[in-house]
């Protein structure tokens, strides 16, 4: 039998009523305990990692659960990550970069109600994502809910109760989990070499423009950031107002060095800067980055990677660019 290891860091799947509202407090043994149907997939190991709600999970936890990952990586067949779905979605794309071509599956999941109560997605969801993690073609960051199995850097929350929680965005689900049983969309498994990589640099910021902002921000985020990401309207157009601010402002930014990546706030298809010329002409002039169908969470992921394998500017935009995981298709 396949060993799977199970990583519990919290979140909704794990938590208790309390005064002060639902907290996580179920630990990784009353996990496995509460489906124990998992053990005729595979040979289950479950630790207790962290305990949090996953609001306040950040850089410094993903990057040791990756670390963790690493030095167990030999010791087992697959890894299921239980976590809170209000980052999971960060969560699945940043792993995506610190640990790329595996072989081996490493694999979200969580839910929109404990596994405490008796009405819950929390046993579907927890069961589903050790399938795909103990069947043999399974591989890379994925992310499993709600019986859907999606890319990790293609997964959004888009629904903050509702079971179908997560999406794949602009890119096919990779199979579907349907009673018990696992239907592949996409069977892309290759011979690779797992490659792990250990550093972030967390100091970006998401900026989403608003009609009528001022371009003043801009000189806070000079200060403060080593990288900004632009969330444009549309396909991706700055404003002018008539005048040159905000296009003076960015190339204020690229003088100081700091990145500046154009997205779109719309969630599908994607940016494409030179269709409209309040696009075209900044990104020709300034040889703008633009993230084209990425997700914002992804762009979050890879902005942290990148920068911190590289503060080069032509070396950032080659990691920025080259594709990882099918975050740009």
């Amino acid at each position: 039998m396949k060993k799977i290891l199970i990583i519990a860091t919290g979140g909704t799947i794990a938590s208790l009523p309390t005064e002060n509202g639902l907290s996580p407090n179920i630990d990784s043994r009353q996990l496995v305990s509460a489906v124990p149907e998992i053990q005729e997939y595979c040979c289950i190991t479950a630790i207790q990692y962290f305990n949090l709600d996953s609001t306040n999970m950040n850089h410094t936890h993903w990057l040791s659960i990756a670390r963790y990952i690493r030095q167990e990586y030999d010791n087992y067949d697959g890894f299921v990550i239980t976590h809170g779905t209000d980052t999971m979605a960060y969560a699945s794309a940043i792993m995506s970069y610190l640990i790329q071509d595996s072989p081996k599956p490493v694999v979200f999941t969580g839910a929109q109600k404990s596994i405490f109560e008796k009405d819950t997605d929390a046993r579907v969801n927890l069961i589903n994502a050790v399938i795909y993690a103990a069947d043999d073609r399974a591989h890379g960051v994925k992310l499993v809910f709600d019986g859907k199995v999606i890319v990790g850097t293609r997964a959004r929350k888009t629904h903050t109760k509702s079971y179908n929680a997560f999406s794949s965005i602009d890119y096919p689900e990779v199979a579907v989990i349907r009673s018990g049983k696992l239907h592949y969309y996409i069977d892309d498994k290759t011979e690779s070499t797992v490659k792990f990589f250990d550093k972030l640099n967390p100091n970006i910021i998401v900026l989403k423009l608003t009609p009528g902002m001022k371009a003043g921000v801009f000189d806070y985020i000079a200060e403060n950031y080593d990288a900004v990401i632009i969330e444009s309207f549309g396909m991706g157009g700055i404003p002018f107002y008539d005048s040159e601010e905000f296009a003076d402002k960015i190339e204020m930014l690229i003088n100081r060095d700091i990145r500046v990546i154009i997205t779109t706030q719309v969630p599908h298809e994607g940016s494409d800067m030179e269709v409209y010329s309040v696009g075209f002409r900044v990104k020709k002039k300034y040889e703008l980055l633009e993230a084209y169908d990425m997700t914002t969470e992804t762009i979050v992921a890879k902005t942290m990677w990148a920068l911190a394998e590289s503060r080069d500017q032509q070396e950032f935009r080659r990691l920025f660019t080259t594709p990882v995981s099918k975050d740009i298709v």
